[in-house]
């Protein structure tokens, strides 16, 4: 349940302030400097509540890949509409491609950990 709650807030958090600020529910059609902003909080905040979850020892579940494929989702989704609508996409492609290699090593830090 503590894995839930952890991973829940940065989510929370993110779609509290996209009410709060842009009166949308639906982050993609943001433009560009607001969605990255929540992209932002929503990515950094996710990664901070998987090094909360190692603080208190627990593993990496699969909670984490869902939030994690969510995010990117999200990320790839704004990508698609960007070259949709022959937008500049290049901030967010460099945090797509980082956010890819994060998420392998917290991919391989979840293998090595169950095969032990």
């Amino acid at each position: 349940m503590k894995k839930y709650i952890i991973h829940l807030v940065p989510f929370i958090i993110s779609f509290t302030w996209l009410v709060e600020e842009c009166q949308t529910l639906n982050p993609i059609f943001l433009k560009g400097p607001e969605f990255l902003k929540l992209y932002i909080f929503l990515l950094l905040g996710f990664y901070a509540s998987i090094f909360m979850l190692r603080l208190f020892h627990e593993a990496v579940s699969k909670v984490t890949f869902y939030g994690l494929a969510f995010i990117f989702g999200l990320g790839i989704l704004k990508l698609i509409r960007g070259l949709m609508l022959g937008k500049p996409i290049g901030l967010l492609v460099m945090i797509l491609i980082i956010e890819c290699i994060a998420g392998a090593s917290v991919i391989q830090y979840y293998f090595k950990n169950n095969t032990k």
